[in-house]
C-alpha cells in the first residue's frame, strides 16, 4: 500500500462534494500536510476503538442476522416427520399394533426408517452446504483502532466503518462517510436500473453492491432493525428456484389424497358394514387397503436424491445455495457466460505498448504508472499494468473517474511533477475513438488474435464532463494477453455435445472475443455480434441471439435484456459469470452460477457457487441434475404404479362385495422388493438422460396403464380363486394366488423402468424375484407372511394370468412410447 500512500486530494473538498474529489486514504498512511483531511472524515476513517465495540456489542447492536445456506436441523426434522402421510400412516399402525400380529405392521417400521434415512441424509447435506457456504463466505472490511480488518458479517456492530469497492455488497444500512466516484446499483431493492452516484452523507441499504468507485459508510442500522437486510435477504438466499420436480410431486401427492379419501371410506364401509366377518380380520384387512395407496416413500427419495447430489457436489467444492438449482441446470439449453473470469483465468499481461500520434514511450509509461496508483481497487486489465509499470513517479491524482461497465473507460486528472496538470482516460478503443478513426484498422488486427486492447487517451475537460472522451487525443494502445482456462475447451465441447447453446456475453470487443472463443472450440464462435447494434425489442433482439454466438460490448442492463429475450423464446438460461456487472443477469437468469472468487454481489445472488473458480465443474453439476430428474421420474413410474392398482383393487372390492384380499404384510413385502429396494438404488443410480419436461404427464401416462393392468391381472386370479377354493383356509390361499399375480406383474413393471440393462440392473430384478421365491419356500417365511401356495391349477393360472398381464403391459407402454416420441 506505499504507492498508494502517495495519492491524495488536490485542495480542500468543495461543499457538499461528500469527498468524491479524492480517493481514500488507507488508515496509517502519511498525510500530505498541504492537503489534510478534515477532522470528521479522520475519525470516521480510523474507525471504531476496541472498547466500543465491546460495548456495542453488550447492548446487542449487532447484526445478528443469520445468513443460512440451507434449512436448519429443527427445520429438517419436522419436514421429514410431521408430513400428512406420515400421519395417516402412523395412525394405521397404531391400530395395527393393536388389532393384527407384528407381521401385519412392518409398514410402520419401515416409514420410521425412511423417516430416519431421510433426516440423516439432509442433515449430511446441511453440514456440506454450511462447511461450504464459510468457506465462500465474503468478509467486508472494517475499520477499526485505525486499520482495515476483514470480519464475519454477523460480527458487525452499530457505528462500524466499513469500506466498499467494486463488486461489495452492502451489508447493512448505513450513511456515506467517504465516497470516491462511488456508484451504488440498488436494482435489486428498487427496480432502478442506473446506479445511484453517492456522496458522504447518503443512505445506502443493504442488498445494494457497488458498481464503481470507493468509499466507506458508517453502519445506521444492524441486525434485525435493517428493514432493507431482511429484504435483501430474502431476495438473495431464500427465492426458491422454480422445481418442475417439488411442484410435480406436490401436484401428484394432492391428487392421490382426493382418490385416497372416498375410496378408503368406501373401503372401511364396505369390510366392516357390509361383510359379516370377524373385527379385527376386517380392520386388517382395511388397512391392507389403505396403507399401499400412499406413495410414502416418493417424497423421501426425492429428498434424499437431492441431498445425495448436494454431498456429491461439495466435494467437488460446488455450494448449491438453493436444492432445486441441481435440477434446474440440468433443464437449461441454454448457458450464457462472461468471458472474463469463466473462460479466461483473472489475471492478464501487457504484451505490448504502441504509442501512437508520436507520444513519447516514457511519459506514456509514468502516465499508466500513474494511472496504476489512482486506483484503489484495480480490475484485473488495470492490475496487469500496474505490475508492468508500477511507478507513477511524483504524479498527485486530483480527480478520478473509476472503471465502470457501462461507461467501458475510466480516467484520472493529475498534477504531475513539473507543475502541468493532465486528464487521461483508459478503455475500450471503439468507445473512445470514433467510427472510422484509421487506429481502429489496427486494433481489429490484434482482437482478431484474441489479444484485449486498452486505448490511452488525453482528454481535455473535466471528467465528470459526459462527452469528456469526445475530444480526447489518442496517445498508446496497452496491448493485453488473456489467460485461458486449460479446462474451458472440455467443458464448452460437453455442453455442445448434449444439446446445450453456449453464448457469450462480453462487455470486450467482439472480435477480440470471437478469437478467444475459436480458440477454444465453440460452435459457432465465427458469428460475432456488437451488441451495440442489437435490436431493442424483446422478440428482434431473441431472433439475433439465437443465431449468435458470442457478443461483444455488452453493457450489465443489456445482459439482463439478453436473459430475458431468451427466456421469452422459451428457453431456460443459465448465466455465469464473477463480476459486478453479471449481478443483473445472473439474478434474473433461471439458474445463476457464480465464481467463488467473483464479487460479494455475484455469490449473493447466485444459486451455484463454483468455489474452486473451475468452470470445468459445470458438467458434474449437469450430471447430477440429469441423475436426480431421470431416476425420481423412474421411481415415481414405481410408486404410482403401486398407487393406482391398490386405489382401483379397493374400488373393485367394493363394488364386488368380497372381502379385500390383501393383509398389510402382503402388500409390505410386495412394496418392499418391487418398490422400496429396488428404488434406492434406481434413484441414486448414474443416468445420462437429457431432461425433459412435463413430468406429471410423462410419470402418469406410465403409472395409470401399469396400474390398471396390475390391478385387472390380480382382480381376475382373485375371482377365480374365490371360485376354485372353499372350506375353512380358502381365503388364504386366494389371497396368496392373487399375490403371486401381483408380484409378478410388478416385478415386470421394473424389469422396464430398470431399462437400458446393465450387469448391476439385471441382478437387482432377479435378486428380488429370488427373495420371494424364499418366501414362497421356506416354511417358517410362509407362516410369518401369511402366503402359502395351495395346489397347482391354481398357482399356474396365477402365473399365466401375470405372464398375459406383463405382455399388455409392454405392448402399452411401447405405444406410449412411440406416442410421447411423436408429441416431441
Amino acid at each position: 500500500m506505499t504507492q498508494r500512500a502517495k495519492i491524495h486530494t488536490d485542495g480542500p473538498e468543495p461543499p457538499g462534494a461528500g469527498g468524491q474529489g479524492g480517493p481514500l486514504i488507507d488508515a496509517g498512511a502519511e498525510l500530505d500536510p498541504v492537503h489534510p483531511v478534515p477532522p470528521p472524515v479522520q475519525h470516521r476513517s480510523g474507525g471504531l476503538t476496541a472498547a466500543e465495540v465491546a460495548e456495542r456489542v453488550a447492548r446487542g447492536e449487532v447484526n445478528d442476522v443469520p445468513v443460512r445456506s440451507s434449512r436448519s436441523a429443527v427445520d429438517i426434522i419436522r419436514g421429514n416427520v410431521f408430513t400428512r402421510f406420515n400421519a395417516i400412516i402412523g395412525i394405521l399402525w397404531v391400530i395395527m399394533l393393536i388389532v393384527a400380529p407384528i407381521q401385519d405392521s412392518l409398514f410402520g417400521f419401515v416409514i420410521v426408517a425412511n423417516t430416519g434415512i431421510g433426516i440423516i441424509q439432509e442433515l449430511r447435506a446441511k453440514k456440506t452446504l454450511d462447511g461450504l457456504a464459510v468457506i465462500g463466505e465474503t468478509k467486508p472490511t472494517v475499520r477499526r483502532d485505525g486499520t482495515a480488518a476483514e470480519v464475519h458479517t454477523s460480527e458487525i456492530v452499530l457505528g462500524d466503518c466499513i469500506e466498499l469497492g467494486p463488486g461489495d455488497k452492502v451489508v447493512v444500512d448505513g450513511e456515506v462517510a467517504e465516497a470516491d466516484g462511488l456508484e451504488i446499483d440498488e436494482s435489486l431493492l428498487t427496480g432502478e436500473a442506473d446506479p445511484v452516484l453517492k456522496k458522504r452523507g447518503d443512505q445506502v441499504m443493504s442488498g445494494s453492491f457497488v458498481v464503481a468507485g470507493t468509499g466507506a459508510f458508517t453502519a445506521t442500522k444492524v441486525g434485525r432493525e435493517a428493514y432493507a437486510a431482511q429484504l435483501a435477504e430474502e431476495a438473495s438466499r431464500f427465492t426458491l428456484v422454480h422445481s418442475e420436480l417439488r411442484s410435480g410431486i406436490s401436484m401428484i401427492l394432492k391428487y392421490v389424497t382426493w382418490m385416497m379419501v372416498p375410496t378408503s371410506i368406501a373401503l372401511i364401509i364396505s369390510q366392516l358394514v357390509v361383510k359379516d366377518t370377524d373385527f379385527k380380520r376386517s380392520v386388517a384387512r382395511t388397512v391392507g387397503g389403505i396403507v399401499p395407496m400412499i406413495p410414502e416413500g416418493l417424497v423421501l427419495l426425492t429428498s434424499v436424491a437431492f441431498a445425495i447430489g448436494v454431498i456429491r457436489l461439495g466435494r467437488k467444492h460446488c455450494l448449491v445455495q438453493e436444492l432445486p438449482a441441481i435440477e434446474g441446470l440440468a433443464r437449461v439449453d441454454v448457458v450464457c457466460l462472461d468471458k472474463t473470469g469463466t473462460l479466461t483465468e483473472g489475471g492478464m499481461d501487457v504484451t505490448e505498448l504502441r504509442t501512437l500520434d508520436g507520444a513519447d514511450e516514457a511519459y506514456v509509461r509514468a502516465v499508466l504508472g500513474a494511472l496504476g496508483e489512482s486506483d484503489p481497487r484495480p480490475n484485473a486489465s488495470l492490475q496487469a499494468i500496474i505490475d508492468t509499470y508500477p511507478d507513477g513517479g511524483d504524479w498527485r491524482c486530483t480527480q478520478a473517474l473509476p472503471f465502470s461497465s457501462a461507461r467501458k473507460y475510466s480516467g484520472a486528472t493529475f498534477s504531475e511533477g513539473d507543475g502541468q496538470s493532465s486528464t487521461w482516460l483508459l478503455g475500450a478503443p471503439d468507445v473512445l475513438l470514433p467510427d472510422g478513426d484509421p487506429v481502429l484498422d489496427e486494433i481489429e488486427e490484434l482482437n482478431q488474435q484474441g489479444l484485449r486492447v486498452l486505448l490511452l487517451s488525453r482528454a481535455h475537460g473535466e471528467l465528470d464532463d459526459p462527452d469528456v472522451a469526445g475530444n480526447a487525443r489518442a496517445a498508446a494502445l496497452v496491448v493485453l494477453e488473456q489467460r485461458l482456462r486449460p479446462d474451458a475447451s472440455d467443458t464448452l465441447a460437453y455442453f455442445a455435445d448434449q444439446n446445450v447453446d453456449a453464448k457469450i456475453l462480453s462487455g470486450d470487443n467482439a472480435v477480440s472475443v470471437g478469437a478467444v472463443a475459436s480458440k477454444l472450440g465453440l460452435p459457432g464462435a465465427d458469428r460475432t455480434v456488437d451488441a451495440r447494434r442489437l435490436p431493442a425489442e424483446r422478440g428482434a433482439m431473441a431472433t439475433v441471439l439465437d443465431e449468435g454466438a458470442v457478443f461483444g460490448r455488452v453493457t450489465p442492463q443489456q445482459k439482463r435484456d439478453m436473459v430475458g429475450a431468451l427466456q421469452a423464446h422459451g428457453h431456460t438460461v443459465a448465466m455465469t459469470g464473477d463480476g459486478v456487472n453479471d449481478v443483473l443477469a445472473l439474478k434474473d437468469a433461471d439458474i445463476g452460477v457464480s465464481m467463488g472468487s467473483g464479487s460479494e454481489a455475484t455469490k449473493a445472488v447466485a444459486q451455484i457457487v463454483l468455489l474452486d473458480n473451475s468452470f470445468a465443474t459445470l458438467p458434474s453439476v449437469v450430471a447430477e441434475g440429469r441423475r436426480v430428474i431421470g431416476n425420481i421420474t423412474r421411481v415415481a413410474t414405481l410408486f404410482l404404479t403401486k398407487t393406482v392398482y391398490s386405489v382401483l383393487l379397493a374400488i373393485l372390492v367394493v363394488c364386488f362385495g368380497m372381502e379385500y384380499p390383501f393383509l398389510p404384510r402382503h402388500l409390505t413385502l410386495l412394496s418392499t422388493l418391487t418398490i422400496g429396494v429396488p428404488a434406492f438404488f434406481l434413484a441414486l443410480a448414474p443416468n445420462k438422460e437429457r431432461a425433459r419436461p412435463h413430468f406429471v404427464r410423462r410419470v402418469m401416462r406410465y403409472a395409470i396403464p401399469g396400474g390398471i393392468i396390475a390391478a385387472a391381472a390380480t382382480f381376475t386370479t382373485y375371482l377365480l380363486a374365490a371360485h376354485h377354493y372353499s372350506g375353512p383356509g380358502a381365503l388364504a390361499a386366494e389371497t396368496s394366488a392373487a399375490t403371486l399375480t401381483l408380484f409378478l406383474v410388478s416385478i415386470w413393471v421394473l424389469a422396464i423402468i430398470a431399462r437400458p440393462y446393465t450387469w448391476w440392473r439385471i441382478a437387482l430384478v432377479a435378486v428380488m424375484g429370488g427373495a420371494f421365491l424364499v418366501v414362497l419356500v421356506v416354511p417358517w417365511l410362509q407362516n410369518f407372511f401369511a402366503l402359502r401356495l395351495v395346489g397347482t391349477t391354481m398357482p399356474w393360472t396365477a402365473a399365466a394370468i401375470a405372464a398375459v398381464g406383463a405382455a399388455v403391459l409392454e405392448l402399452a407402454w411401447r405405444w406410449v412410447d412411440r406416442k410421447a416420441a411423436a408429441d416431441a
